[in-house]
């Protein structure tokens, strides 16, 4: 069955009898897109909240001089959307694309209250997911105000270390807000250390 990385990760945080999950598996879509592809694009509104069952996922902007800024990297058991255009149903601010062939398991936006009434702990469940969503994006907030950049690059290393050598190392340098030729003198630093 597709979807049971994501049963399996809900199970970790709520029970759902099986007529539950028959409901939700009934009312999940599955989604494959090829490496490259988006899955969302900035001013398209976010109709979809996706989990990652297979690939690698990142979330960005691109501002006004065309700069990509990556808030967001994501691999399988993560969560990926806009949450503010999936909530409000808004044009989204940001951009979602595969860096890797990639399988979702998707909460459309049009089904996701029935879902919550028929199994209403599943929207405490979102409700936690959302939570530690926040605090994550605030503590990395946090970091990046009080972290040098080498330190945010171990800190990188040590709490996604499955990521580093799944992506480029431009869009790693891209997520902590340095430059590529940086994350190098860093990189070469931290080599002659070890």
């Amino acid at each position: 069955m597709h979807f049971q990385p994501l049963l399996n990760y809900i199970a970790k945080h709520v029970e759902l009898t099986k007529e539950e999950t028959d409901y939700l598996v009934e009312h999940l879509h599955y989604r494959r897109y090829l490496k490259g592809q988006y899955i969302l694009q900035q001013g398209d509104v976010c109709r979809t909240s996706s989990f990652i069952l297979k690939g690698c996922t990142k979330l960005f902007y691109v501002d006004d001089t065309g700069t990509e800024h990556i808030i967001m990297l994501g691999v399988e058991d993560w969560w990926t959307s806009d949450i503010g255009s999936f909530i409000n149903q808004t044009p989204a601010e940001f951009n979602i694309q595969c860096l890797e062939d990639t399988e979702l398991a998707q909460f459309h936006y049009d089904t996701i209250e029935d879902i919550f009434e028929r199994i209403p702990k599943l929207e405490r469940f979102f409700r936690k997911v959302t939570e530690r969503g926040l605090a994550a994006a605030l503590n990395r907030i946090i970091r990046n105000f009080s972290m040098t950049a080498k330190d945010r690059y171990l800190f990188f290393r040590v709490t996604y270390p499955k990521i580093e050598q799944r992506i480029p190392q431009y869009m790693i340098a891209s997520y902590l807000g340095i430059t590529k030729e940086f994350l190098s003198k860093i990189k070469k630093q931290v080599a002659q250390e070890s």
